[in-house]
């Protein structure tokens, strides 16, 4: 294989993984979004250690949850 051909190759991989980590981004940021509304949670009221518990308390839930089944 031609640098050329090597150096188009991992540009497009670059681009894929750029997309990855935004859709990632994407998701969790609609994640977060679906929590706070389904909990009425008050945005000025959500410091980093609340969000750290809430985070935390969630994990638990899902993780009890998929050991139930």
């Amino acid at each position: 294989m031609s640098q050329s051909n090597l150096e188009k190759q991992e540009a497009k991989l670059k681009a894929l993984n750029q997309k990855i980590k935004d859709e990632k981004n994407k998701i969790e940021q609609r994640l977060g979004k679906q929590i706070i509304s389904q909990a009425n949670l008050d945005y000025a009221n959500l410091s980093n250690d609340n969000i750290k518990s809430l985070s935390k308390k969630v994990s638990e839930f899902l993780m009890e949850k998929s050991v139930d089944h």
